[in-house]
């Protein structure tokens, strides 16, 4: 055979060997990109659903947050059940709608009465005959007839539990146990209104509470007090009431006697109790004030009453008795006092200068 034919054919059949590889090798490089394209295509094809979880993730939230608003106005539903709102106790003098009655001083009491001491002349009056409950007013009444009954006033008083409030639950440093003497007790009462010190008083009187309240009515008839009555010695009770005509007398009558006096205008107080000292301080600010002089003072407050005041003070000259009733707020009727004196004192600068 010519030697270029056998070349010939020895390069074809070596063609013919090589070829299946050749094409395997095509074939799966083929394969591969297919794959690797319809993977790309597969996991194109996915984020559409990644953004669909996405878009419901608002849908969630605002699910939620419906939820949790639901919840707290179910829990301000029955907080509003179980917590009623209860409306503010008037008092009676605002019941009656005495606060609205004008004045010519614009006071902030229901009932107001400043008098002359030594002459009985009236500077000033407003529903002065209203009869209403005058709370611890009542412990000036209460210490007359203390002092009136001539006690031992070193004598030892124990507090017991019949001296607890139970009619308007007010509290007391004096625990039940706690012994003082009968001078101890009628100071606290007088100067810091102290009410188991004032229920003590009374408990601990000859004949006992009883023929106590009836010793005390019976000393408001004879003060001429027509429109006053007594059912306990602290004032506690909203039955305890009185007109400012009637307080007047009252506070006439009490500040004769020294003890009184003193007693109710001490700024401050301390007694020993046990291994404990107790201190004291007076319910009326004004007796610190050096604008005042204060003979005698005694203050009130239950809600049925308001707040009250009664003193005898000297103001220009003149020894005057003021009865505030029912006042608005816990400083109105020292307020009250105030603009008395500046009217007063006005009143008598004018006068002088008018001579």
């Amino acid at each position: 055979m010519n030697p270029v034919v056998r070349f010939l054919v020895l390069c074809g059949f070596l063609l013919a060997l090589l070829a299946p590889a050749a094409q395997a090798g095509t074939s799966k490089t083929a394969v591969s990109k297919s794959a690797k394209k319809t993977q790309v295509v597969k996991a194109s094809a996915r984020k559409p659903q990644v953004a669909k979880a996405s878009s419901r993730k608002p849908q969630l939230a605002k699910r939620s947050t419906s939820k949790r608003a639901i919840s707290v106005a179910a829990k301000r539903k029955q907080v509003a059940v179980a917590r009623p709102v209860v409306p503010a106790k008037l008092s009676y003098g605002v019941a009656a709608g005495l606060q609205n009655t004008d004045d010519p001083l614009d006071l902030k009491s229901s009932v107001a009465y400043v008098i002359d001491q030594d002459t009985s002349e009236v500077l000033l009056r407003k529903n002065d005959d209203a009869v209403l409950p005058i709370a611890s007013l009542t412990k000036l009444m209460t210490a007359l007839i203390v002092k009136e009954l001539k006690l031992p006033m070193d004598e030892m008083i124990v507090i017991t539990q019949d001296d607890v409030d139970t009619e308007k639950h007010s509290r007391s440093r004096l625990r039940v146990g706690t012994e003082l003497s009968r001078a101890e007790l009628l100071h606290l009462a007088l100067m810091s209104s102290e009410n188991r010190a004032a229920h003590a008083l009374g408990r601990s009187a000859p004949g006992g509470m009883s023929t106590f309240v009836a010793q005390m009515n019976n000393k408001a008839r004879e003060l001429g007090m027509k429109d006053t009555r007594f059912v306990e010695p602290t004032g506690l009770s909203s039955k305890n009431q009185s007109s400012a005509q009637d307080l007047a007398k009252l506070v006439n009558t009490a500040y004769a006697d020294a003890t009184v006096r003193e007693y109710s205008t001490w700024p401050k107080y301390e007694v020993a109790v046990g291994d404990r000292t107790l201190q004291y301080n007076n319910t009326n600010r004004l007796v610190n004030n050096p604008r005042w002089e204060i003979g005698l003072q005694k203050t009130g407050y239950i809600s049925e009453a308001g707040r009250c005041l009664v003193m005898q003070t000297t103001i220009a000259g003149r020894n005057l008795i003021m009865v505030f009733l029912d006042s608005a707020g816990k400083l109105s009727r020292l307020g009250d006092a105030e603009r008395v004196r500046k009217w007063v004192e006005s009143v008598a600068t004018a006068r002088t200068a008018m001579r």
